[in-house]
C-alpha cells in the first residue's frame, strides 16, 4: 500500500502527552527424607505458586496473526533496522537542533489518540523515574522472563542517556503493561491503583486500543508544575512478534520520558512515521541527552529553547560553535 506510511497504518498510536491537574510446586518437598527427621514445608499461604497462563481468546489469536504478517511486511521492505544507522544516514548539528524541536516540542497526539497535537513546552521528569512491569494473566512465564530482562538493560540505557536517574524499581511511577486484548482492561485496572494521580478515567484511551495500534504511552503532569512528569504508563500488546515487542519497549518509554513527537525528517530515528529503525540510535541518546541538559527547563517554549538547543547539538557533534 504505497503512499501510506507503515506506522500510520499499522501503529498510530506512539504517545499522548496528558498534562493533568489533578491532585513451583512445593508438595513434593521432602520425599525419601528419613521418618525420624521430616522436612518442614511452607504453611499454604506462604506457597508461591507458578504463573499459568490462561487461553487465548479468538479475537487475540486473530490479532497475533495480524500483527505477524504487519512484521512480515515490514521486514521485507527493509524496515525495523537494528544497526543504530551508518554511513547512509548522516545528519549534522543543525539538522539535530531541528529534529529536537520538531519531537520535543510538538503532541503526535491529542490526548485522546484521536486527532493530532499541537505545540507544546518542553515537558520532562524532575524526580528519579521508576519503571516497574504489569503483566496481563494471559502472558507466559518464559515471556514475562524475556521481556523483565529487555526492560532492565533498556532502563540502563536510556539513564546512561539522559544523566538522569532511571531504573526498574518495586515503587513505580511510569508502569509498562504488557498484556493481550484479553486482559489489558484488568491490567490497566492495576495501573489506576498503583499510581497516586492516575485515575481509571485517564486511562481509557488506553484502554479502547484500535487495532493497527500496537502500543502507546500517556505521560502525567500531577503535581504542581503543568510541564514536569509525575507519571507514566506504557501500554505494549502481547500479541507483538518479538522484534515489534522490543521496538514498543524503545520507543514508548523514550516518548515516555518526554520526547513526544514523531518527525518525517528525523534520521537516524525511532521518532519517525516510516519504522525504519526498530530500536533506538545514537542520533536518538542525543535526543535524549539535550533533554535532560541542565540549560533546559520544563516549560520552555521552542523559541526560548532554539538558541541553546543549537549550541548543544554542536557539542554532541563536535561540530564548531
Amino acid at each position: 500500500m504505497r503512499g501510506i506510511s507503515p506506522k500510520k497504518l499499522w501503529r498510530s498510536g506512539a504517545v499522548a502527552a496528558l498534562v493533568l491537574t489533578l491532585a513451583g510446586c512445593a508438595g513434593l518437598l521432602g520425599q525419601g527424607a528419613p521418618l525420624s527427621k521430616p522436612v518442614a514445608r511452607p504453611a499454604p499461604d506462604s506457597v508461591q505458586k507458578p504463573h499459568v497462563a490462561q487461553p487465548t481468546s479468538i479475537k487475540s489469536a486473530m490479532l497475533r496473526q495480524y500483527l505477524a504478517q504487519v512484521y512480515q511486511a515490514q521486514s521485507s521492505q527493509g524496515l525495523l533496522r537494528q544497526d543504530g544507522g551508518g554511513a547512509d544516514t548522516p545528519y549534522t548539528a543543525d539538522m539535530l537542533a531541528r529534529n529536537f524541536e520538531q519531537i520535543a516540542f510538538f503532541n503526535e497526539y491529542d490526548s485522546d489518540f484521536t486527532g493530532r497535537g499541537g505545540a507544546s513546552p518542553l515537558r520532562r521528569w524532575a524526580g528519579p523515574v521508576r519503571m516497574t512491569l504489569v503483566f496481563g494473566e494471559g502472558i507466559a512465564a518464559s515471556q514475562r522472563q524475556s521481556v523483565s530482562n529487555d526492560v532492565t538493560r533498556y532502563a540502563r540505557r536510556l539513564a546512561r542517556a539522559t544523566g538522569h536517574p532511571i531504573a526498574t524499581a518495586d515503587a513505580p511511577n511510569f508502569l509498562v503493561i504488557v498484556a493481550s486484548e484479553d486482559d489489558r482492561d484488568a491490567a490497566l485496572s492495576q495501573a489506576a491503583a498503583r499510581i497516586p494521580g492516575i485515575s481509571d478515567t485517564s486511562l481509557a484511551a488506553l484502554r479502547n486500543m484500535r487495532k493497527d495500534t500496537y502500543c502507546a504511552v500517556a505521560a502525567y503532569a500531577t503535581g504542581p508544575d503543568p510541564n514536569t512528569y509525575t507519571a507514566a504508563v506504557a501500554v505494549i500488546r502481547a500479541e507483538n512478534p518479538d522484534l515489534l515487542l522490543l521496538s514498543c519497549i524503545h520507543e514508548e518509554l523514550a516518548q515516555g520520558l518526554g520526547l513526544a513527537n514523531d518527525s518525517p525528517t528525523a534520521r537516524p530515528s525511532i521518532f519517525n512515521d516510516d519504522d525504519e529503525f526498530a530500536l533506538l540510535t545514537t542520533h536518538d541518546e542525543l535526543l535524549l541527552k539535550m533533554l535532560y541538559d541542565p540549560r533546559l527547563h520544563p516549560g520552555m517554549s521552542a523559541r526560548e529553547a532554539e538558541p541553546i538547543t543549537r549550541i548543544i547539538a554542536r557539542e554532541l557533534t563536535g561540530a564548531a560553535l
